[in-house]
């Protein structure tokens, strides 16, 4: 059960961004009994928020997903780093949550996460010694992270031995491709740490691991087979260390990430073994989805798994960055006021998707197709547009994103509201 008191009664001011300057303090818990409303520039800009409607829609569809692939999910906290936000996704049926580094295990612990993947690697001296005192101060903590080699087995097993680890560390032994990040790279390499980490004292084999998402393009003609490889591999590593006996869990997982090719992942990893086997996913973007490389992505998703997918609505973008015009210096360019500070741009820029213009309208109107940001400054978004664009200085355009991760980690809060706007409460994030 996770314990999100501290959050909620945290008191938020201006000091924050996205918090009115001169409103008075109050606690997060209260926010949204202030009838704040993003159309009526009730906040200051730029700002991100997130759609309540959108963020139920896409916490059912998963659902339902995983429900029918018979797999579980253990959703990516790093894309959110926000303990509101996991305590949602384990209400709506999640087994779990993943992180990616001790500091993000740590925050997981604090507010009462206690099934936690860590997809990385755990190397150095501090945070090993720092998993050894959370093992230790919470016996109901089910952890596993990732091992690749036999120099990192090296240096788990001294520091476990030096501080006389009580109980092993859970190991996911992770298998990788030629050419890419982290993971053994032959079924040999594999299987000789395997068998070392079987012969271990301090450590145990809980299963094995991949990320398919270096691998996946948006085309299922190559995505299909690439990823199909890798997870062959991980599946006949999997059967040679069941057949001896090297697993040291009851139950094994398996597990692998990403949320570009999710489908592949629920329909081939799953394997039959002498023991029970938990096959999970990590997805972590499909909660907020985006309006950008994963959306395209989504459509060949839905094309992969049928009829049933394909006649209901996809996943929908629930986070959007919203800004000012603050100036129109040319024609066929407004300036707006967000920038690299509040908005992804590691995979492409934002895409404008909506506009407003208080007094004139009563809704935000679609932002016309051949809107588009051109670059971006720390504070500042050129908009291009044809110059016989009625957008004027003081007008609000919303902002969909590319990759939600990077935008996330630009905001210690962001705004949940209605469709109409409304705020009607509010997240913390934990960067």
């Amino acid at each position: 059960m996770m314990d999100l008191s501290a959050i909620l009664n945290e008191v938020i001011d201006g000091r924050v961004k996205g918090f009115p300057t001169d409103a008075a303090p109050g606690a997060l818990k209260d926010l949204g009994s202030r009838k704040w409303n993003v159309l009526r520039q009730d906040l200051p800009f730029p700002l991100a928020l997130l759609k309540e409607s959108a963020l139920a829609h896409n916490q059912a569809w998963m659902r339902d997903f995983t429900a029918d692939s018979a797999v579980l999910l253990a959703p990516h906290g790093k894309t959110t780093m926000a303990p509101q936000l996991f305590a949602r996704q384990l209400a709506g049926g999640a087994w779990g949550i993943t992180v990616a580094t001790v500091n993000q295990l740590g925050i997981a612990v604090r507010f009462g996460l206690r099934r936690i993947i860590m997809a990385n690697q755990l190397v150095g001296r501090r945070d090993i010694t720092a998993v050894i005192g959370l093992l230790r101060r919470h016996p109901d903590l089910d952890f596993s992270f990732l091992v690749d080699s036999e120099a990192q087995l090296d240096i788990l097993t001294g520091l476990a031995a030096a501080h006389g680890l009580e109980r092993p560390f859970n190991l996911l032994l992770e298998i990788g491709v030629e050419g890419g990040r982290t993971g053994c790279r032959s079924e040999t390499q594999a299987m000789a740490l395997a068998r070392r980490i079987a012969a271990e004292r301090h450590v145990l084999l809980a299963g094995l691991e991949c990320y398919e998402g270096l691998a996946v393009s948006g085309k299922s003609a190559d995505d299909v087979p690439r990823v199909a490889a890798l997870l062959e591999t991980v599946k006949a590593v999997a059967l040679a260390c069941d057949a001896e006996q090297l697993f040291g869990r009851e139950r094994v997982i398996l597990s692998a990430g990403g949320s570009a090719a999710f489908d592949i992942v629920a329909r081939e990893l799953p394997t039959r073994l002498s023991r029970p086997v938990l096959t999970i996913l990590r997805s972590g973007c499909y909660f907020t989805h985006d309006s950008g490389i994963y959306e395209r992505m989504l459509g060949p998703i839905r094309e992969r798994s049928g009829a049933k997918w394909l006649t209901r609505p996809g996943l929908k973008p629930a986070l959007e960055v919203w800004s000012l015009v603050q100036s129109r210096p040319e024609p066929g360019l407004a300036i707006l006021t967000m920038g690299r500070r509040d908005v992804s741009y590691d995979v492409e820029m934002p895409r404008p998707i909506a506009w407003f213009r208080g007094g004139a309208q009563t809704a935000p109107a679609a932002a016309p197709p051949d809107w588009r940001i051109a670059k971006l400054n720390d504070q500042h978004a050129y908009l291009e547009l044809p110059e016989a664009a009625d957008l004027k200085v003081g007008d609000l355009v919303a902002c969909g994103i590319s990759h939600p991760c990077t935008t996330f980690d630009k905001w210690q809060l962001l705004w949940l509201v209605d469709d109409r706007y409304e705020v009607t409460s509010a997240i913390r994030t934990f960067f």
